[in-house]
């Protein structure tokens, strides 16, 4: 009778127990789906690194915060017309020292795309971090996505070659 008490008193006990576990991890598996550093590697053709040993310049959100801050007003394919603000790309670029000619973005969802780097000059591109004024999370592009003035130039960016410029869930970059 005691063991069976017992196991009615500790069943209650469990489940709670249980339950709260499966809140608590559905709760961290909501943030990770949306919350992602604010952080940016770049490596290649480089002449200033934090991480010599790895070749690698790590923008901080802090660092990154830092740059001169630029906007874009446009639409793409999977946003109506926002405001995208951030660096822009060739301030990136101008910190770490580049010295190549393409740029290849990789993304938390293991996308590659190569991008020249001149793009960054000829259209002013931005490595936006927010969108109308709230930060992008991985569930909306973020923690940074490459933005270029579509409206602005509506012949040049355009169709499924414009589209793919436009990288989202920006971690690291490799310049070539």
């Amino acid at each position: 009778m005691i063991a069976k008490l017992q196991k009615n008193r500790s069943a209650p006990g469990r489940a709670r127990w249980a339950t709260g576990l499966i809140f608590a991890l559905a709760a961290w598996a909501a943030q990770a789906q949306t919350a992602a550093p604010l952080v940016l590697d770049v490596q290649g053709k480089i002449g200033k690194t934090t991480d010599a040993s790895h070749h690698t310049y790590h923008f901080t959100e802090a660092q990154l915060l830092a740059l001169p801050v630029h906007s874009i007003t446009t639409s793409t394919t999977w946003t109506p017309r926002s405001t995208f603000t951030g660096p822009l790309l060739a301030d990136i670029l101008k910190t770490v020292g580049a010295y190549g000619t393409q740029l290849e973005f990789h993304t938390f969802d293991d996308y590659t795309y190569t991008v020249p780097v001149s793009d960054g000059n000829r259209y002013g591109v931005v490595v936006a971090y927010s969108m109308n004024g709230q930060r992008l999370k991985i569930s909306d592009f973020g923690p940074l996505f490459l933005i270029y003035p579509r409206d602005a130039y509506p012949t040049e960016i355009t169709g499924a070659l414009g589209d793919s410029k436009f990288v989202w869930q920006i971690k690291a970059l490799i310049v070539k």
